[in-house]
């Protein structure tokens, strides 16, 4: 994948040991890598989720262990040096749903890793992959409508695809399909959260 981003803070990109598919972040702290999720990330994935869908608001979706290993390639994950040891402290998926349309989804930051730009460092990497795809808009699901907006994304409402793309996005079984088309079925789980678009 292409690197061609710098981030805010001091923090620059370059690639890391793994070459193109690894990407180095510093943040004028410790080193934090975000790089392509392994099958060997999947338990670390599902823990660092956890939190997040089990709390009152159900921030993110509870999946099955299963579920994170079909949609492993989806995935990228943030390391962080820690005592002298790489640790998983971040993770976040770019889902394909039409020729030009993906939503970010499970972006997720350990609590005690907050604050350092990681969640900015995977949300970007996420949107470098939707321009490689040659995607033209991201949707998100989200409470956290200041970070994405800062992004570009913004509030959307209605329908936002035409008519005959809506009936074949009807097809899918992913919850995620579904609640992107504000269907009335999953209206329990869009509670309190924002609808956003981010045109690429």
């Amino acid at each position: 994948m292409d690197v061609r981003h710098t981030f805010v803070e001091g923090g620059d990109v370059a690639r890391g040991d793994g070459g193109a598919d690894r990407w180095r972040y510093d943040g004028g702290m410790q080193d934090t890598i975000v790089r392509p999720a392994q099958p060997a990330d999947v338990l670390a994935i599902r823990d660092l989720v956890r939190p997040y869908a089990l709390n009152e608001h159900h921030i993110l979706i509870p999946r099955d262990l299963v579920a994170y290993y079909e949609s492993l390639p989806e995935f990228v994950v943030a390391e962080r040096l820690i005592d002298g040891e790489w640790r998983i402290v971040g993770c976040g998926a770019l889902h394909v749903m039409w020729s030009d349309l993906a939503e970010v989804r499970t972006l997720a930051v350990a609590e005690n890793a907050k604050g350092h730009g990681i969640g900015r460092a995977i949300l970007t990497v996420l949107l470098d992959r939707a321009r490689d795809y040659s995607l033209k808009k991201v949707f998100c699901l989200t409470f956290e409508v200041e970070f994405f907006g800062r992004f570009g994304f913004e509030p959307i409402e209605g329908p936002v695809v035409p008519p005959e793309v809506f009936e074949e996005m009807l097809r899918s079984h992913d919850v995620g399909v579904a609640e992107f088309l504000d269907l009335a079925r999953v209206k329990p789980n869009t509670l309190g959260n924002t609808r956003m678009m981010l045109t690429l």
